[in-house]
């Protein structure tokens, strides 16, 4: 598949076609779909949906994270959280306690088994990764987060 990229040179309102195969945005979604397809395997052994996995993940990397700060990190909205959240409580993976300082605030936390299920799937998680990042060359590795570092930094402060 041959890719044309549009560059800086490229003249404001010069005219072109949009052609999906060639649209970075819509290859990014395809790409992140198809990963987090293959991912759900690992997950779904663990009785985890993609939704749950990520608040998860959040959770297991911060150690006790406010129930809002879930919904900052993950790419879902504030009602897909809070369902995964009751859903991982159901299971018993996570607890919720209120914070210190402010009793309004519900700290999240993995219990025991949470944070065996986290360990797990956060180690095919990472084997994964590697496999996938193994096609590239080193260089092209860096190239590749510092790119994903530029895209999100642009996209975030981009209206459409």
């Amino acid at each position: 598949m041959t890719v044309a990229c549009v560059s800086r040179k490229t003249k404001p309102g010069a005219k072109r076609k949009l052609v999906l195969d060639e649209f970075a945005p819509y290859r990014i979604v395809a790409l992140g779909h198809a990963i987090s397809g293959r991912l759900a395997r690992a997950y779904r052994d663990e009785n985890i949906t993609i939704p749950e996995w990520r608040v998860l993940a959040v959770i297991g990397e911060a150690e006790r994270v406010a129930a809002r700060d879930v919904v900052k990190r993950t790419p879902m909205d504030k009602m897909t959280v809070s369902r995964a959240v009751a859903s991982l409580e159901q299971k018993g993976f996570v607890t919720r306690t209120p914070d210190e300082a402010d009793r309004r605030v519900s700290m999240l936390s993995l219990s025991t088994d949470g944070r065996k299920v986290f360990d797990r799937i956060a180690t095919l998680a990472l084997s994964f990764e590697d496999d996938l990042m193994s096609t590239l060359e080193p260089e092209e590795a860096a190239a590749f987060r510092l790119a994903l570092e530029k895209l999100e930094e642009q996209a975030g402060e981009q209206d459409v």
